[in-house]
């Protein structure tokens, strides 16, 4: 299989377990240098909180810990405590998992 076959199967796969959930989603995009985080109400098509690392200094997993900390606090702050993790293609690994980490230790649940 094709490195991109795996990502294009295991999106496909992450998308299938979140169908159907009516909490609203983290979404995470990652690139070479930066991450993102969104919390979306599929319902309603909003996105209700958002955070990027690209105004934060440090290392790439510190600054993604920071991201997870920042859409946390944004999303309680919304009345938004459930959330379903949306990795898109990204292995649970790394930088997505700090995001994800300090999301819950802030005190989002999913």
């Amino acid at each position: 299989m094709t490195n991109n076959a795996s990502l294009l199967s295991r999106r496909r796969r992450t998308r299938l377990k979140l169908a159907g959930s009516s909490r609203p989603r983290l979404s995470v995009f990652r690139s070479n240098l930066h991450i993102w985080a969104q919390v979306i109400d599929d319902a309603r098509g909003i996105t209700l909180a958002s955070a990027s690392d690209q105004k934060l200094s440090g290392t790439k997993l510190a600054k993604a810990a920071l991201v997870g900390e920042i859409i946390a606090q944004k999303a309680l702050a919304a009345k938004c405590r459930e959330v379903v993790f949306d990795r898109g293609s990204y292995r649970y690994h790394g930088r997505v998992k700090a995001l994800a980490e300090a999301a819950r230790k802030a005190g989002l649940s999913f």
